[in-house]
């Protein structure tokens, strides 16, 4: 029986926290070399795609900067562009708004990388919420999230017309609330016809968006009975849409720790869970749960009182959109301090960071991601590493080649675009 192939993501880090920038061994998470870098590295270790997250505008805390994380990003098609002129099969994936871009415009940027790429370009479809992001543009303001997700099917709608359209000099008209377009497409037939087509969010609305249009979806559940509800849901979507169970990848994204030894494995996943959450990355957390500023707060010592939750305060802006109860999360957090003796800073981590499946020796790590995938799980993993741009560099020197060996991984590329390589068809 043949077994089902694993596909693996290379997410270039920096608009998240798993990003450990304070190590001597870190680079610039901005210079065009460290985006080369990871894409050649991930490109080696015959990886589908690079994944390039997007931030709109720069994230702030209690109205500042918030200096702690990646502060800016170059622009995500130039980016993709310069990494398309030093690579020749990587899949390149740029996430864009629906929100904030207009379709024939759009349709023309992906439609050149792709062309640029030689059919390597991809579209990581999001919605953005809220009038934090919408400043920084011309409608200024936000939409109900209903509108988000009816405009997003709009504009995809749009967008996949006019790719459709590339060379027949055919008029694609779309007239409904959101816009009222007569276009032609102005670039030649791309080598997919049309880029492959990404989805990220989680909820029932950016599921839909992902059962009807994408090729992949980027999933937060790893691992357990959270990833198997996850790809099951996905997949009955598929199937209510008239697609198959498997026209869709599953790619949860991940960090991973390797060792020598599984105990190595362990310790270095734990010193990064420490070094993701520093005492000063430690405070702005609890501010944010507790709605209010904590300065001199000290994070080796317990969380707070729960009476000084100030609900219904928003002191980080710009991160991705979570609903929460404040107090009950402050809540859960003490509690689980108390029956631990955790200090505050170690509440954080236990709490925030995400425990990746992929910890241990090259071999075991391998027998973890292809048991996932052989289970139906999920069909491979978006690897996030922690340091850049050279995280990735021993998963593809020690781990790609036990993949390999249980032949569940490519050895060379099934074709030239990046769907040939998915193994996807055209939604």
């Amino acid at each position: 029986m043949t077994k089902r192939q694993v596909h693996l993501g290379a997410h270039f880090p920096g608009v998240n926290a798993t990003t450990i920038w304070t190590r001597p061994e870190s680079g610039s998470q901005i210079d065009p070399s460290s985006f080369v870098h990871l894409a050649q590295t991930a490109e080696r270790g015959f990886m589908d795609l690079m994944f390039l997250a997007e931030g709109l505008r720069l994230r702030e805390h209690a109205g500042q900067i918030h200096d702690l994380d990646v502060v800016g990003r170059p622009d995500t098609l130039v980016q993709l562009a310069q990494v398309a002129r030093r690579t020749q099969h990587i899949g390149l994936v740029a996430t864009l708004s629906t929100t904030f871009n207009e379709p024939a415009e759009f349709a023309r940027q992906l439609a050149t990388l792709d062309q640029l790429s030689n059919g390597r370009a991809a579209w990581n479809l999001v919605t953005s919420h809220g009038a934090f992001f919408g400043a920084n543009f011309r409608r200024g303001g936000f939409l109900a999230d209903d509108d988000r997700y009816a405009r997003a099917e709009s504009f995809a709608d749009a967008v996949f017309a006019l790719w459709d359209a590339a060379g027949t000099g055919e008029e694609v008209r779309i007239s409904d609330r959101f816009f009222d377009i007569a276009a032609r497409s102005t670039v030649p037939p791309t080598p997919q016809g049309r880029p492959v087509v990404m989805q990220a969010g989680v909820s029932p609305e950016g599921r839909e968006i992902a059962a009807r249009y994408a090729d992949a979806i980027f999933s937060p559940f790893a691992a357990g009975p959270a990833a198997e509800s996850f790809a099951a849901d996905i997949r009955e979507r598929l199937v209510a849409h008239g697609r198959s169970e498997d026209a869709l990848k599953i790619l949860p994204g991940t960090s991973f720790a390797l060792g020598d030894t599984h105990e190595d494995a362990l310790e270095r996943a734990r010193r990064d869970q420490w070094d993701q959450v520093s005492p000063a990355t430690a405070v702005r957390q609890i501010e944010t749960i507790w709605g209010r500023r904590f300065d001199g707060l000290d994070v080796d010592g317990p969380l707070p009182p729960l009476e000084d939750v100030v609900e219904g305060v928003e002191l980080s802006a710009g991160r991705a959109k979570v609903h929460t109860d404040q107090r009950a999360q402050a809540a859960e957090l003490i509690a689980r301090a108390e029956a631990e003796g955790l200090s505050a800073r170690a509440a954080v981590v236990a709490t925030t960071t995400r425990r990746s499946p992929l910890v241990g020796t090259p071999a075991e790590v391998a027998r973890i991601i292809d048991e996932a995938v052989q289970n139906r799980a999920s069909d491979g993993f978006m690897l996030i590493p922690s340091i850049t741009p050279t995280g990735l560099d021993r998963f593809v020197d020690e781990v790609v080649p036990e993949l390999q060996e249980r032949g569940c991984y490519r050895s060379e590329w099934e074709g030239t675009t990046l769907r040939e390589n998915l193994g996807s068809a055209r939604a």
